[in-house]
């Protein structure tokens, strides 16, 4: 896996941390706004709800980055369950891309290229995870 920038995470996520709500309902916001498509997903969803285990998850994540056994584990169910709600790979850059730009928006001025570069690199490592774990383990094609 890419070396994650673990300090910088853990700091950068606990000046988001007071901000949980703010923080995840401009998520969503930014999230139905560039990629209305994904909108659909979430019909059924009580949104105040969603925005707490978005955030939930975040901060599971993140507690756990020294800890890859228990992170790969938490990934591999959040990917298991997103399948099931109908999330596929074309889904994981949009939501990649709304949370970076929640992240720089309420970091404002403490995202810097370096906060930015570790949570690109965060993202895509956990995506990929989450992916993974959706593949069926079958025989190979």
């Amino acid at each position: 896996p890419m070396s994650l920038d673990i300090e910088r995470l853990e700091q950068s996520f606990a000046r988001i941390r007071p901000q949980a709500t703010a923080f995840s309902a401009r998520f969503y916001d930014v999230l139905f706004t560039d990629y209305p498509q994904v909108r659909p997903l979430f019909v059924n969803s009580d949104m105040v709800e969603q925005q707490q285990k978005l955030f939930a998850s975040l901060e599971l994540v993140v507690a756990n980055l020294r800890d890859p056994d228990t992170v790969g584990r938490t990934l591999a169910g959040l990917g298991e369950r997103h399948r099931r709600y109908g999330v596929v790979s074309e889904h994981y850059p949009m939501v990649g891309d709304a949370l970076l730009k929640t992240l720089e928006r309420q970091l404002a001025t403490e995202w810097t290229a370096e906060v930015q570069s570790a949570w690109t690199v965060a993202f895509s490592t956990i995506s990929q995870v989450m992916q993974d774990a959706e593949r069926p383990l079958g025989p190979p094609e």
